[in-house]
């Protein structure tokens, strides 16, 4: 690409970013010289409550409340009295345990109580150990913090830990395991390296260009890679939001036009009742909403006004609402009635919104659409005979559940192409960071080829290493920290 630019009096700038591997910030934690104690295992009445300690000051802490002079084993349960080390008074019969740094979970010194979970015993320890000198609470957060800041976890795994204390379903769980797990982590490592290499054959042609022990394809070597690594993340750019939608939860819409069971089914799906059901057609005139676990996916489920016209103007801006919300889908769940298709609100519903939603499916889309024929049971014995060619349908009765399973399996495998298949496939990215530092990675190789001289190009593959040491934690700044570490409770 620059053969025969050598000669230009320009020398790329020295010191390379640091590497993609785990690492923690380059700001030391909040009171990172303290040794901090909390609750861990939330709060409320349980059989065992575990509190937790970590900083030097962890040893001296368990020693006064057991009143011994010897630690435990490391990493070994045992029974035993703990007491306040200012009264003598006995709190509680513990199991105790010792984690010397760096082997623990924070890479510090850490301590572990595991009570009786009554509200009086742990307002007891955690008393008695705020009267132990150079202790003090923790702040939502801290003990993560310290891993990372400790590189016992980098960012992504830290955003993975985050998850995995939030997941509410087993898509969630996956996904939040896998990427506690190092993945995503360690595929941008390896993506580092090669831009390593590449820097390393950019910076070799300009400072030794003359240089007849030189290999001549090394700009071309470092061309190939630059290219190949373009494609892989160019697609893991064109997820469609998959990954974002896993952690925050799909939006799944039901519509039809009145009296379609569209309520039934939102009540079904929801296993609660969430929507007025009654004959009497636009019952809903607004949208309704209830966050769902369908077919182990986390979904936001909306039930809407019918759609029709010519009625009231509240009625009518339900509709609309109803519309507006239709255009926000991931899913639609179109709902028409099996017993009444050649009416003019069903063949209206056809010819607009089914339509309209099979044509964006065929154009690649990520909306999609699953059409239900409800009311199964209210069919005659020789089954459905539509007036008019369908798209592809799924029969259901929300009255006697036939249907139910079929239509559960369909949800799965289309919340599996919404959300991604956290079971397979490479690392999602579930959060707009990961997003914005692979986009800025993506743009900085770009710079990269069209780049006129060595010098830029030397430059361009820094800024796209920095973006991916950005994404797992290297160099990044105490307002984003702020913001990931403040999705914890605290104790974790």
């Amino acid at each position: 690409m620059w053969r025969g630019l050598w000669t230009l009096p320009v020398r790329a700038a020295r010191g390379l970013c640091r590497s993609c591997s785990r690492q923690g910030s380059s700001a030391p934690a909040p009171g990172s010289g303290a040794t901090i104690f909390a609750l861990s295992s939330g709060q409320g009445r349980c059989g065992v409550a575990v509190i937790r300690t970590s900083g030097p000051g962890s040893g001296p802490a368990l020693q006064s409340l057991t009143a011994t002079r010897d630690l435990p084993p490391a990493r070994s349960a045992r029974l035993r009295l703990l007491s306040d080390p200012r009264s003598g008074e006995p709190l509680d019969r513990a199991l105790v345990l010792w984690f010397p740094g760096p082997q623990s979970f924070t890479g510090e010194d850490c301590a572990e109580f595991h009570v009786h979970g009554g509200p009086a015993v742990v307002t007891g320890v955690l008393q008695a150990l705020g009267g132990v000198p150079g202790l003090r609470p923790a702040e939502a957060g801290e003990f993560t913090r310290r891993a990372f800041a400790h590189g016992k976890l980098s960012l992504t795994e830290v955003e993975g830990l985050a998850d995995l204390i939030h997941a509410e379903t087993e898509a969630q769980r996956r996904q939040a395991l896998r990427q506690l797990d190092g993945e995503l982590g360690r595929l941008c490592s390896e993506w580092a390296e090669i831009l390593t290499t590449a820097l390393a054959h950019v910076e070799a042609y300009i400072d030794f260009g003359e240089d007849d022990n030189l290999e001549e394809d090394v700009l071309e070597r470092a061309n190939s890679a630059v290219r190949g690594l373009q494609v892989a993340l160019g697609t893991h750019l064109q997820d469609a939001r998959r990954g974002q939608r896993l952690r925050s939860g799909a939006h799944v819409v039901v519509a039809g036009p009145p009296n379609a069971g569209k309520s039934s089914l939102v009540n079904l799906l929801s296993q609660k009742p969430v929507s007025i059901v009654s004959p009497e057609p636009g019952t809903t005139r607004d949208v309704l909403e209830t966050p769902v676990d369908l077919a182990g996916f986390p979904v936001l489920l909306s039930d809407t006004a019918g759609l029709r016209e010519g009625v009231g103007p509240v009625e009518q801006e339900g509709v609309r609402r109803a519309r507006a919300r239709l255009e926000q889908a991931d899913l639609i769940l179109a709902v028409l009635d099996a017993s009444d298709l050649a009416s003019p609100s069903s063949c209206n519903f056809l010819d607009t919104v089914v339509a309209h939603g099979a044509t964006q499916s065929s154009n690649g889309s990520s909306q999609r659409l699953l059409l239900v024929l409800n009311k199964w049971d209210l069919l005659p014995p020789q089954g459905l005979s539509p007036s008019r060619a369908l798209p592809p349908y799924l029969l259901l009765s929300c009255l006697t559940k036939d249907g139910l399973d079929t239509l559960l399996e369909a949800l799965r495998k289309e919340l599996a192409a919404v959300c991604g298949d956290p079971s397979t496939g490479p690392p999602l990215l579930t959060r707009a960071r990961h997003q914005h530092h692979l986009q800025g990675c993506l743009d900085a190789l770009d710079q990269y080829r069209e780049a006129g001289d060595l010098a830029l190009a030397a430059e361009a593959l820094r800024v796209a290493r920095r973006h991916l040491a950005h994404l797992t934690g290297g160099g990044g700044t105490e307002e984003i920290l702020d913001v990931i570490f403040r999705d914890f409770c605290v104790g974790k």
